[in-house]
């Protein structure tokens, strides 16, 4: 089957896609995405976590085909989400399908740039900078997931408590820390979006 769905701002489109097949399998498979991390397939690891329609999800348990027409956001797109965000909705989020859905909206934040619009791809997101500045990056192996996790966290609430923290985190594993430098570094990302309202 056909999938068409929008990843990272862009409109996608996956074909001879079979029934069983999850989507973290066509975003690094078929589309070149590997931040997606494949560890567990049982979203048990949480190294997957990808945004669909806003919304922290193991992309590993979602199939392909349950996509159609939505919109999905990797570590990959972090940066231009976070900018379309801090352009489009100061102080607030983008709601569950609000942006993104039209390819003009899209434009704004997309990963890859148009003609038209030449932006520094190799810019980070404020949650990606904090993990570099906090220590939080060990092996790298969950940090997609944990930045995922954080960043939508953030957008939700921007002054967490260190239980909202450990509860937006609680289904990403870490093997190499002991999380105290990925809660620093979301901590740390929420006292600079503080500083800057």
């Amino acid at each position: 089957m056909r999938v068409n769905f929008t990843v990272n701002g862009r409109k996608q489109e996956a074909d001879d896609v079979w029934e069983g097949e999850s989507l973290l399998y066509v975003l690094r498979e078929r589309m070149g995405l590997p931040g997606s991390k494949n560890a567990c397939e049982q979203g048990e690891c949480g190294s997957c976590t990808v945004r669909l329609d806003g919304v922290p999800v193991c992309s590993c348990l979602v199939a392909a085909g349950q996509v159609e027409g939505r919109e999905v956001v990797t570590v990959e797109g972090l940066a231009d989400f976070a900018a379309h965000r801090s352009e489009a909705h100061p102080g607030s989020g983008c709601a569950s399908g609000a942006c993104g859905t039209t390819l003009d909206q899209a434009r704004r934040w997309e990963a890859k740039p148009t003609s038209e619009q030449l932006r520094d791809t190799g810019e980070l997101s404020p949650i990606q900078k904090a993990f570099i500045d906090a220590g939080a990056v060990q092996c790298g192996f969950c940090t997609p997931g944990l930045l995922v996790a954080a960043d939508e966290l953030l957008e939700h609430n921007p002054e967490p408590s260190d239980a909202d923290i450990r509860e937006a985190l609680s289904g990403n594993l870490c093997r190499c820390t002991g999380y105290e430098k990925i809660l620093d570094a979301v901590r740390l990302a929420a006292a600079r979006a503080e500083e800057t309202v």
